[in-house]
């Protein structure tokens, strides 16, 4: 993005838009409006990766610009290629409108090689705030699609963002009861409000502790003290104290502990590494070593 006067104008707008299509901004510093639509334009300036040029001007300082161009309010957006104005638009349009606008005009983005989709989703998986936007996006463009649903609330719920969790799991809670990927993030939501469920939550696990001392088969106090450690994604601990229920009472609780085991299993596995063409991606292994303690207890 940058500012254009009369000065460069013919530069900076007309020459270039011999090259690359050039949206022009007539804005000015006093428009409310305008203050909401300029972030979404330098977005997707960004985004568009050079596939179009974004240019301001401040139509206060630059009227002959403005009438030129028959400004009449602002913000206004004028495309131009070929040194002519093709299209526009008038007001604070959503940014879903505005790409909508730009695809019209803007050559296509060029296809990425396996290499460059590789990178660019190490690189999202690396910023935990972009993972998080991204997954939001495709929920919200594929509300029905439960693996994006089931990503996104895990991200928010280990991100300890438990209400934004809650508001998002909503709509698929009616479904958790036959969904066990659903059921896994009920689970661990279960487990979250369990845990904040009292103010001295610090002396509970010494608690917990206490009373399995004196009796191992306190399964009330084993599966609490693994409600605490699963609240605080300290998973492998919570598995080892589910598997002490399960290996003294497989059934106990309409089989509350495997429940809940495998829900963790489902939160911990991390998404398949991409490998080539006819090979199997490897399994995590901390996820193979404890669904193999699994199957030895279950199936003894």
């Amino acid at each position: 993005m940058m500012d254009v006067t009369l000065e460069n104008f013919e530069s900076e707008v007309i020459a270039a838009s011999m090259s690359q299509p050039v949206l022009v901004d007539f804005w000015a510093p006093w428009c409310g409006p305008c203050k909401v639509i300029g972030p979404i334009l330098e977005k997707l300036e960004a985004e568009y990766d050079g596939r179009f040029k974004l240019v301001k001007i401040d139509s206060d300082q630059e009227q002959q610009l403005a009438g030129a161009f028959g400004i009449r309010s602002i913000p206004t957006c004028i495309l131009l290629m070929n040194g002519q104005p093709v299209d526009g638009f008038m007001g604070a349009l959503p940014e879903g409108k505005v790409r909508e606008f730009l695809d019209k005009h803007v050559p296509p983005a060029a296809p990425q090689t396996e290499e460059e989709a590789v990178d660019e989703q190490d690189a999202d998986d690396a910023d935990p705030m972009a993972r998080l936007e991204k997954l939001q996006h495709a929920v919200a463009t594929d509300p029905a699609n439960e693996d994006s649903r089931f990503e996104y609330v895990k991200a928010l719920l280990l991100a300890g963002r438990a209400d934004d969790a809650k508001a998002a799991f909503a709509p698929v809670a009616d479904k958790a009861a036959a969904v066990r990927r659903l059921d896994s993030l009920q689970r661990l939501i279960a487990a979250i409000d369990f845990a904040q469920s009292e103010p001295n939550i610090s002396m509970r696990p010494a608690d917990f502790d206490a009373r399995i001392a004196a009796n191992k088969r306190d399964f009330e106090a084993r599966f609490g003290k693994a409600r605490l450690l699963m609240a605080g994604q300290r998973w492998t601990e919570a598995m080892d104290e589910l598997l002490e229920i399960l290996m003294r009472d497989k059934a106990w609780s309409d089989e509350l502990a495997r429940k809940t085991y495998v829900a963790i299993l489902d939160l911990i596995e991390p998404p398949k590494p991409k490998v080539a063409e006819g090979q199997i991606p490897p399994d995590d292994p901390t996820v193979a070593t404890y669904r193999r303690r699994l199957s030895s207890v279950v199936l003894s």
